[in-house]
């Protein structure tokens, strides 16, 4: 095909798609400033790089929580709006585990349990870390884990499993309940405060120190700084790319390479088919909820590791995200939660460049929307669990 005849089939592609057009011009005036903005210096190098860093491993997080909220609709058929207090339920468990590893013998039992409550004992007073307390990160990420599959069982014990077979409808409602109830019942036992978990990222605080008199430009709880043109890639940063990238191929060879992945499979394809078949449905159901809760509440974990905060309603404000990732990707696919948890996080990091931060959040949802107006059945379509 000549460059003519390319050039006229794409010139009548956008006469007739005006939306392409309006995308297309966004998208241009958007190369532009960011092409002007580093050739001129009104953005720096590396403020880009840490910015995308940060959409990265936000992506990561926000991927691994997807796929246990896609996981539950696409094998339960219903979305799980206590999807988001799962994971801040296990960021709970977790780090009371990893504040009585890491303090035990300096402060009371009581008090580490309960994240300090009361008392001046923080994470960073502990020393709650990667490179600080291994022992106590760990621990923390195994109970967020375990802690967060037997909740998610006993809800589906005594709340989910006497209305399985009504509407999708009362299961959707039962679970914003159940939302209401884990959140409140979180913040009653913690109180509302927003708790320091970790020392600025598990950095020593001599480093710290070193940092502020050498003309600190931008740090965060994240450990992300920009620091004289360059900006840091921490150990919390890499624990969080291991895990997350761990967890996800786990996943596609559990449900790739065994038979009860290829049962999974099946019945998210057709239920009615798999139970005639003899597959074991309520085997699956139970190994459903174990794996994304499982994930969730280590995803959950990971989340506040990395940039340093808890609070009651984390897992609320991350919800809407999560939901956006797997919309995204496409309902039910499991690759698609994690593609689309990269992009909503990419979007929603870098584009602080072009508009103001407390945009970031919309600026995803845009993004969301214009690429389903494309391909509504979502990046990954076709492709369901597996």
């Amino acid at each position: 095909m000549s460059i003519s005849e390319t050039y006229g089939r794409y010139r009548r592609a956008l006469g007739e798609e005006p939306l392409a057009v309006v995308v297309l011009l966004v998208a241009l005036w958007m190369a532009w400033t960011l092409a002007t903005g580093l050739m001129t210096g009104g953005i720096q190098v590396s403020s880009l790089a840490s910015q995308v860093w940060d959409g990265l491993l936000r992506g990561l997080i926000i991927g691994l929580a997807g796929i246990g909220l896609s996981m539950t609709y696409s094998i339960l058929n219903f979305a799980n709006f206590a999807h988001g207090d799962y994971l801040t339920s296990g960021a709970f468990a977790g780090f009371a585990t990893s504040y009585l590893i890491a303090g035990f013998g300096e402060s009371s039992i009581g008090s580490l349990l309960l994240l300090g409550a009361g008392t001046s004992v923080t994470g960073a007073v502990i020393g709650v870390g990667v490179t600080t307390s291994p022992l106590a990160v760990i621990g923390g990420a195994v109970v967020a884990g375990a802690g967060t599959i037997a909740l998610a069982l006993a809800i589906d014990r005594f709340v989910y499993r006497p209305i399985r077979d009504e509407s999708g409808i009362v299961l959707l409602i039962t679970s914003i309940g159940v939302a209401f109830a884990l959140r409140y019942l979180i913040q009653f036992v913690f109180g509302a405060r927003t708790i320091g978990t970790t020392l600025a990222g598990s950095v020593p605080q001599v480093e710290v120190v070193e940092l502020l008199n050498n003309q600190l430009i931008e740090y965060t709880a994240r450990e992300t700084a920009v620091i004289q043109g360059t900006f840091r890639v921490t150990a919390h940063d890499i624990t969080l790319i291991a895990v997350a990238g761990g967890l996800m191929l786990g996943v596609h060879l559990l449900l790739q390479r065994t038979k009860l992945g290829k049962a999974m499979r099946a019945m998210s394809d057709n239920e009615d088919l798999a139970r005639i078949t003899g597959i074991p449905t309520e085997r699956v159901v139970r190994t459903t909820w174990i794996l994304g809760a499982g994930l969730t509440g280590v995803a959950g974990y990971m989340f506040v590791l990395w940039k340093g905060t808890l609070g009651f309603n984390d897992g609320w404000l991350l919800l809407l995200l999560v939901f956006a990732a797997v919309i995204l990707g496409g309902i039910g696919s499991i690759y698609g939660a994690i593609g689309g948890g990269i992009v909503i996080g990419l979007t929603a990091s870098v584009s602080v460049i072009w508009i103001p931060a407390s945009f970031s959040r919309a600026a995803a949802f845009v993004v969301m929307i214009v690429i389903l107006l494309f391909k509504p059945e979502g990046i990954f379509s076709g492709r369901t669990t597996a």
